[in-house]
């Protein structure tokens, strides 16, 4: 476990603004009119509409996205019962993941309070404040009463995370744990070992996930909870097993799965070698587990296991569930968090775990590929997936069983909406993807003996985007994908040097030859070509092989693109290619062009790569809106560039009438609509901002996208070459494996308006 001081620890709190959260204003407040909207007397609106209609609170307030995290302090982890005021670092924490993982704002509330009527009766009179309350660090049994009187008293969600928390993210555990060891949940003999709030939740949890309660033995520091025992309060005898086992050694013996959420060392290797095959065993105690995890497996190799730790494989950690089981309640307004909804968020998180790992998770965790098997049946936390993958089972849960008062009835619009919230979304891709599925292209990736092009092919497969052609060393590539454990199986790959490849190899180097005939190359030098991969791969796009190729990541720009130009070369009705980059930002999507291919463009290929750019973004069915840029405003300077430009702008004006075109002028005129109608109301782009720009020469757009992309939240896809005879895109050196899936994305989608 990474090993933080207490010095570092106390640093953290207090350096700087104390604490960990904070209020942020969400409406202007800058002027005295903003405040006298924020507050007296324009408050008075929203205030007299909620007194006449009580659900017009969610409409004028942050109910809907306000959780209380509520606490007395009773039994906070790893700690136990140090008081309210204590416990608030943690109540605060618990809002920091609330806000990071799901955008839910809180409130953290400390109640120094041990009354079970007091608690209930503090909850219910601060309750309309909020759309939620996550109930936290409440000790057994009172968490119980207190939870189940709140969620029949009140009409907004409300969980104890404590309890259901735990039970959902290690339900989802071992429903995978169960499959990779081949065993039924119905037939299991399952040993938990404590009997507070989260052990009493998981095996009601399991239960109704199909284990017998017969098969099930409690362990509590008194020993097994047995038909012998005569101190037992209600909710422990609900677990009383008739099995003649009295310690946790006797309980152990022969049982499948051990749950452990009680006290460090507990399960010694004598227990751990007396449970059957396959032995499944969550070690959930923090912070250190019942059984250290290296002694586990080093005792029993078929062993699968699960702990609370983030430093071993598989942690249980409630942040998979709670964010995003509360994200999914409040979107649907639902009036509580029932049993399906807790099942539907189980089932969803145990799904996710069986997917292909974005490469994101990969390197947060710095691995190199995480792969469904006994050391990754539990996502993890940092997967982005979480949020649209649990929330939306959650919110269709609450639909189906009759809590939901808000039915989402766009749900490609709410998924939309989730990644917004965390700055992780953009709609273009979506859609883009969602358009290369509708008609998935052969797709050759020409440097396939690199492990990103394999994770990259992997997902598209995953994703049905396209379906792949590898190009390199057999022997090479499968090496790397048994290593790597990619779900490559039956993939086609082509060694364009091996011997069963000389027939194409000729033929290839034939239509070459004739290509080039009067450009200087021999058959023997298109022959010799052939045995690369960078004049083999367009090769099999021209001959219709492929329907698109994609290259570059090990090449430099030109080195990639040369051979494409030679093999393929530009359609017929254009002068150049051009490169173009769709640059994902918070405030839209943005084209910008050219980027990669023409150094110093003239006037007329100004107007060129300007109309291949509108032809690929109407291709897209976006309305293109473009300005062509300078470092001046319609003559303000004048000189070379400017002039240019102007020529172009006039041109496009003349030729092509019905564009929303417009220049010369600079960047931030382009793209702020407000400020060039307030100083060329004549412009066609005042009705709003540009997002197509155009660039005078090669080093501005080259220079403006790296930026943008490196200095702010942007997203980029490309580089995208337009004007090609047929689709071939050309990566850039180092392209990440998210960089790769878009562009063969785009690649498809090129195919596809070319077919």
């Amino acid at each position: 476990m990474t090993h933080i001081s207490k010095k570092e620890a106390l640093n953290y709190h207090e350096m700087g603004r104390k604490g960990k959260i904070e209020v942020v204003p969400t409406k202007p407040y800058a002027t005295q009119r903003d405040l006298s909207l924020a507050y007296t007397p324009g408050v008075a609106q929203p205030c007299l509409e909620i007194h006449k209609n009580p659900d017009d609170v969610y409409r004028y307030t942050t109910k809907g996205n306000l959780v209380a995290v509520i606490s007395n302090g009773t039994a906070v982890l790893g700690l136990g019962d140090i008081g309210a005021a204590a416990g608030k670092p943690v109540m605060e924490g618990k809002g920091l993941l609330f806000k990071i993982f799901a955008d839910i704002d809180v409130f953290d509330i400390e109640i120094d309070e041990h009354n079970v009527e007091k608690i209930i009766a503090t909850i219910k009179a601060i309750s309309p404040t909020f759309g939620g309350i996550n109930l936290e660090d409440i000790k057994a049994p009172e968490c119980f009463e207190i939870e189940q009187r709140l969620i029949k008293e009140l009409d907004i969600p409300v969980m104890h995370d404590d309890q259901h928390g735990t039970a959902i993210i290690s339900a989802a555990g071992l429903l995978n744990a169960l499959e990779l060891a081949n065993k039924k949940i119905e037939d299991v003999v399952l040993v938990v070992n404590g009997a507070g709030a989260a052990a009493v939740s998981c095996v009601r949890l399991y239960i109704r996930l199909g284990l017998n309660p017969k098969n099930v033995i409690m362990v509590d520091s008194k020993g097994v909870i047995n038909e012998a025992r005569t101190d037992l309060n209600d909710i422990k005898k609900e677990f009383i097993t008739s099995r003649k086992v009295n310690t946790l050694e006797e309980a152990l013996n022969g049982s499948d799965v051990f749950i452990g959420l009680s006290v460090a060392d507990v399960l010694s290797t004598d227990m751990l070698l007396s449970m059957s095959a396959n032995p499944i065993v969550f070690a959930m105690a923090n912070p250190n587990p019942e059984i250290a995890y290296d002694i586990a497996k080093a005792t029993r190799e078929d062993i699968i296991l699960a702990t609370g730790r983030s430093d071993y494989a598989n942690q249980i950690n409630n942040v998979l569930g709670f964010p995003f089981i509360f994200r999914g309640a409040l979107d649907v307004r639902a009036s509580a968090i029932n049993e399906e909804m807790k099942v539907a968020a189980t089932l969803a998180l145990a799904q996710l775990a069986k997917e292909p790992v974005p490469e994101e998770v990969n390197l947060a965790y710095q691995t190199s590929n995480l792969v469904y098997g006994p050391d990754y049946f539990i996502p993890k936390p940092l997967d982005p997936r979480l949020i649209t993958t649990i929330a939306p089972a959650v919110a269709r849960a609450a639909m189906e069983s009759g809590v939901a008062k808000q039915p989402i009835e766009n749900w490609e619009a709410y998924t939309e909406e989730l990644n917004r919230r965390l700055g992780i979304g953009s709609p273009i891709i979506r859609q883009l993807k969602s358009k290369a599925k509708k008609a998935p292209k052969r797709v050759v990736f020409s440097e396939a003996d690199h492990y990103k092009m394999l994770k990259a092919a992997e997902i598209v497969i995953s994703e049905k985007i396209a379906t792949p052609i590898l190009l390199g060393n057999k022997e090479r590539i499968q090496k790397i994908i048994q290593d790597k454990e990619l779900e490559l199986n039956g993939i086609e790959i082509i060694d364009p040097e091996s011997l069963e490849e000389t027939g194409r190899r000729e033929a290839f180097a034939k239509l070459l030859f004739e290509k080039r005939i009067r450009k200087g190359m021999s058959y023997l030098s298109a022959l010799d070509r052939m045995n690369q991969r960078a004049y083999f791969a367009p090769m099999l796009v021209e001959t219709g092989y492929a329907d698109a190729m994609v290259s570059g990541i090990k090449k430099s720009y030109p080195e990639a693109l040369r051979p494409a130009l030679e093999v393929i070369g530009k359609r017929p009705t254009h002068h150049l290619v051009s490169g173009m980059y769709i640059m994902n930002t918070p405030k839209g999507t943005v084209f910008f062009a050219d980027t990669t291919v023409n150094l110093n463009p003239s006037v007329e290929s100004l107007v060129e790569i300007t109309l291949q750019t509108v032809e690929a973004v109407q291709s897209l069915q976006i309305q293109p809106r473009v300005a062509l840029l300078s470092y001046s405003n319609f003559g303000s300077i004048k000189a070379d560039i400017p002039r240019k430009v102007a020529e172009a702008v006039r041109i496009l004006h003349r030729d092509h009438p019905n564009l929303v075109i417009d220049g010369e002028m600079q960047a931030n005129f382009a793209l702020n609509n407000e400020i060039l109608k307030e100083n060329f109301p004549f412009s066609k782009l005042v009705d709003g901002p540009a997002n197509i720009l155009i660039f005078p020469y090669l080093t501005a757009g080259n220079i403006a996208y790296k930026l943008v992309q490196e200095l702010g939240t942007t997203d980029a896809i490309g580089p995208i070459l337009n004007g090609m005879n047929k689709p071939v895109h050309i990566l850039h050196l180092d392209a990440s494996v998210a960089e790769i899936v878009n562009m063969v994305t785009y690649a498809v989608i090129d195919a596809q308006n070319h077919s």
